[in-house]
């Protein structure tokens, strides 16, 4: 969702915290619809991998659902050809896996897509990167110091709408985007409009430019800034700048909608309610228009590797302007819309974003800056208050990324 300390964000620091316990089996058959396993059984064969046989793969894949994670999905693009698998299961008290390429909501994955937007429009002179943004969108009465760039940075100060740190270090609610509190709000519809004008009410956290602070407040302006520009809305720019040209079929700028199209795999949310009953609660389906530019995604690992591949293969971008999205501010790492990292010694450099929103589901993806070697994946789980398994997501998505950036050497 977001880069907070208590959200889980494009790079998933959860606090950590114990793990929780498994969900029994009486409770996991207790969440399933008649019928379901009948359905799995005729969709399993989506779940097969195929590729050369990548022993590592499937072993680092499986080490999610080993953790807790109930489905993962993974797809591989290197020097080897390509690798897909999965592990676990679809849903709660069925057995067959999840589909490897079935779709899931892809939170924050969704920011470099809208900073290629921006950039496309930086490159047909439309935009200037390091002009206010108050010249484009008046009616918010930002700081006229900030920039286009500081947007997609990061860098413009705002406060996050869905929560973050104050200028006094202490937390600051936003709106309901975790727990039961977003639970019981998960199918709201807000305005984008309505999102900033939140976080516009908060002190921001510092002055523009003066530091680095993860802020989906930034990437709504950024969508509104498309709008505004090409007086055309955020999901038919996406259309016709990035998913017609790359053939991107299984993604889709999701608005108002709450279902996910097709095969998919389910996520989970468990409470204990008033009378101390635990509650298991499919929450596959939410209103994503609470992150409108900053997380409202719902795609495939396929579409993933086309999008980022073509991205860093040079196919969207001119040579200048891609090389500022990948150049990294030195306090996050973070570019113009995507995160430029080195997993470890011996590793090449990656370009990355992973993201979730707000519960039970995390997706991944990573590129070598040539394009040509992509990870992409998604996962599922039961999530609750102390986050489950969620905690241990970047330390197995790091597992299974050294796998294919840095000659098999995993994480320590």
């Amino acid at each position: 969702m977001g880069e907070s300390p208590h959200t889980v964000n494009s790079r998933m620091r959860i606090p950590r915290r114990a793990a929780v316990t498994m969900v029994t089996a009486a409770l996991l058959a207790g969440v399933t619809a008649p019928g379901v396993a009948a359905a799995d059984a005729r969709t399993a064969a989506d779940a097969r991998t195929a590729g050369p046989d990548r022993p590592e793969l499937r072993k680092a894949t499986q080490a999610f659902v080993d953790a807790g994670f109930t489905g993962v999905q993974v797809r591989v693009n290197d020097e080897r050809g390509e690798w897909v698998g999965s592990a676990g299961v679809r849903r709660l008290g069925g057995t067959a896996k999840p589909p490897v390429n079935g779709r899931f909501w892809a939170g924050s994955n969704v920011k470099p897509f809208v900073a290629t937007l921006v950039l496309q429009l930086v490159a047909e002179g439309r935009i200037g990167l390091d002009s206010p943004v108050a010249d484009h969108l008046p009616e918010f009465d930002l700081d006229r110091r900030i920039t286009v760039r500081m947007l997609l940075q990061h860098t413009s100060g705002l406060f996050s709408y869905t929560g973050g740190v104050g200028p006094d270090g202490k937390w600051v609610p936003g709106i309901p985007a975790m727990g039961k509190e977003w639970l019981d709000n998960r199918f709201r519809s807000y305005r984008p409009e309505e999102l900033v004008r939140f976080a516009l009410a908060k002190p921001p956290r510092f002055e523009p430019g003066a530091d680095q602070d993860y802020s989906n407040t930034n990437y709504t302006l950024a969508m509104l800034l498309v709008e505004k520009v090409t007086g055309r809305s955020y999901a038919e720019e996406m259309k016709r700048r990035i998913l017609r040209p790359l053939g991107l079929t299984g993604t889709v700028v999701p608005g108002d909608r709450t279902l996910l199209p097709g095969p998919h795999s389910h996520g989970y949310y468990r409470y204990q309610d008033a009378t101390g009953q635990w509650k298991v609660v499919d929450i596959s389906r939410q209103n994503l228009s609470l992150l409108a530019g900053a997380g409202d995604l719902i795609s495939t690992t396929r579409d993933l590797h086309r999008f980022f591949s073509a991205l860093n293969g040079g196919r969207l971008l001119p040579p200048k302007l891609l090389a500022e999205m990948r150049t990294p501010h030195p306090k996050m790492s973070y570019g113009l819309g995507m995160y430029v990292e080195k997993l470890g010694p011996g590793c090449v450099p990656v370009l990355r974003h992973n993201g979730s929103p707000p519960h039970g589901y995390g997706a991944l993806m990573y590129s070598s800056l040539d394009g040509r070697k992509t990870v992409t994946g998604a996962v599922t789980w039961v999530d609750e208050a102390t986050r489950g398994p969620a905690k241990d997501f970047q330390k197995l998505v790091d597992n299974l990324v050294k796998q294919v950036f840095c000659d098999g050497r995993t994480a320590g």
